[in-house]
């Protein structure tokens, strides 16, 4: 898919019902989510205002007008001493899934990691979701960590794999 004309820039609230959109397209497939029911975009709002644009992110990527993909920094720990550190997530729009998108993400994250403060970037991986583990992989992370077989989703025990870079 071509990217040149895509934009990756901060998400407006005008953007939040299509950033849940993109989310809740995920839930029925229990590989990238531990949501069971899909979310409203009131349930998100709180979220959405924990995002800052020089501190933790909400971005969007958009191809033609429309929200190809997100991703989003998250606090690792609210404690202090853990500040250089984020958790990465990034969802893609069912079409877009396959193209890159996710990989366009990737690399702006790890490009404003500086200015951003983030020394470390962590991801946490459903185990059965090979197509984020590769794609993180393929970025230089890591896996730092497993917690096998806590979330059950359908009866089904999942793994938790947590994957790292330092920056």
């Amino acid at each position: 898919m071509d990217w040149q004309k895509s934009l990756i820039e901060d998400a407006t609230l005008e953007d939040l019902p299509g950033i849940v959109a993109i989310y809740n397209s995920t839930i029925a497939g229990r590989m990238v989510t531990a949501d069971l029911e899909p979310v409203s975009v009131e349930d998100r709002l709180a979220w959405f205002h924990e995002h800052r644009s020089g501190h933790r992110p909400l971005w969007v990527l958009r191809k033609d007008g429309e929200i190809a993909a997100w991703l989003s920094f998250q606090s690792f720990h609210e404690r202090p001493a853990y500040n250089g550190t984020a958790e990465l997530s990034i969802y893609v729009s069912e079409q877009y899934r396959g193209t890159g998108a996710g990989s366009l993400l990737v690399s702006k994250a790890l490009e404003e990691c500086g200015r951003l403060q983030i020394t470390n970037l962590v991801g946490l991986v459903f185990g059965h979701n090979g197509p984020s583990l590769g794609l993180l992989e393929k970025f230089g992370f890591e896996r730092w960590g497993l917690l096998p077989e806590v979330a059950e989703m359908d009866g089904v025990l999942r793994d938790l794999v947590i994957v790292g870079r330092k920056v």
